[in-house]
């Protein structure tokens, strides 16, 4: 048996039955569950059952309170949990699953609007639906016809469309997700500030000062740089390991001159109210390794290392690891 060929034909059956549907019913829902002033309760049993859990899921991270009941946790006491102000989800793809049928007169009892995900029309759930969100498919991707394939990856994906046009509706941000996500690398993204990761205590020099005593200061500070700073505390040079690298390659190349003529005069600096990706994106465009941290006077009071980043899990925006960015000591 060609495996690989039977996989290819399950995906192209799902897909042709993703393409067929006309989303009969999607329009109607989105507005029926936009003027639901409390939740959006999601059922469902058996497979369908598992494609609810998903939905809900998918609904309560992107700004539609919801959650799943089980038929028939609901007839033994979760149906308290339905509030009159909630709205339904019930699920069945045949429309007449006994668990859920027997739950429908009560929910009909209780006022709370249903929409019914099926795809019978004419089935039990159909004809006591608010709103009628229509998943037909013409067969099963199974072989057989009979076991739900075509039908669930189906009502999953309207189920996404569905959450996708409540966003849209509601006008929902990357802000607002990021606060159901915080654990998440977008949460980080928009959340962690530089303040909450820099490091203060970190190697200064004067001018003058000699390059064998700044190197035993940057090798103290086992970040790889050494900050100059003004009287005002102001960064006016940055010498890392790569700068002093290149130093010696040069004929003039001594130990007892001053280290700020090695140094990248007017190093790149970051806020410390910055967001922590922005200082990852602005060492990745300059390809450096360390930025000091300034207040509102342009004084330093700490720095950031990619290190930093790294260790916080911190991604850019086009998701590269921190791992890929410039190896360490290129120029500033």
């Amino acid at each position: 048996m060609d495996f690989k060929e039977i996989g290819k034909r399950v995906l192209m059956i799902e897909a042709q039955e993703l393409l067929n549907c006309q989303l009969e019913g999607l329009v109607e829902a989105v507005e029926l569950v936009s003027q639901i002033k409390g939740k959006l309760i999601v059922i469902g049993v058996g497979k369908s059952g598992l494609i609810g859990k998903k939905i809900s899921a998918t609904l309560a991270s992107t700004g539609t309170p919801s959650f799943f009941i089980h038929p028939t946790e609901a007839l033994h006491g979760d149906l308290g949990m339905i509030g009159k102000e909630d709205g339904v989800l019930a699920i069945s793809y045949s429309g007449e699953s006994e668990e859920l049928v027997k739950i429908i007169p009560h929910l009909k009892r209780l006022g709370v609007p249903l929409i019914a995900m099926t795809g019978n029309k004419n089935s039990t759930l159909g004809r006591y639906g608010d709103v009628v969100l229509a998943v037909p498919v013409s067969r099963e991707a199974c072989p057989l016809n009979i076991a739900p394939t075509s039908s669930t990856t189906l009502t999953l994906a309207v189920g996404d469309a569905l959450a996708v046009c409540l966003m849209e509706k509601r006008g929902f941000t990357k802000e607002q997700f990021a606060q159901f996500h915080p654990g998440g690398s977008l949460g980080k993204r928009l959340f962690v500030k530089v303040k909450d990761l820099m490091e203060t205590n970190f190697p200064v020099s004067g001018e003058e000062e000699p390059l064998k005593e700044a190197i035993l200061k940057m090798t103290r500070g086992r970040l790889g740089h050494l900050l100059f700073l003004d009287r005002e505390g102001r960064p006016v040079g940055i010498l890392s390991d790569g700068d002093l690298r290149r130093a010696m390659m040069g004929e003039s190349f001594n130990l007892n001159n001053p280290a700020f003529r090695y140094a990248t005069p007017n190093p790149k600096t970051i806020s410390q109210g910055s967001l922590a990706v922005d200082a990852l994106e602005k060492m990745e465009k300059f390809k450096i390794q360390l930025l000091p941290v300034v207040d509102q006077n342009g004084k330093v009071v700490g720095v950031i290392h990619l290190h930093h980043l790294l260790s916080a899990g911190i991604k850019s925006e086009k998701g590269k690891d921190l791992e890929k960015s410039e190896k360490d000591g290129e120029k500033e």
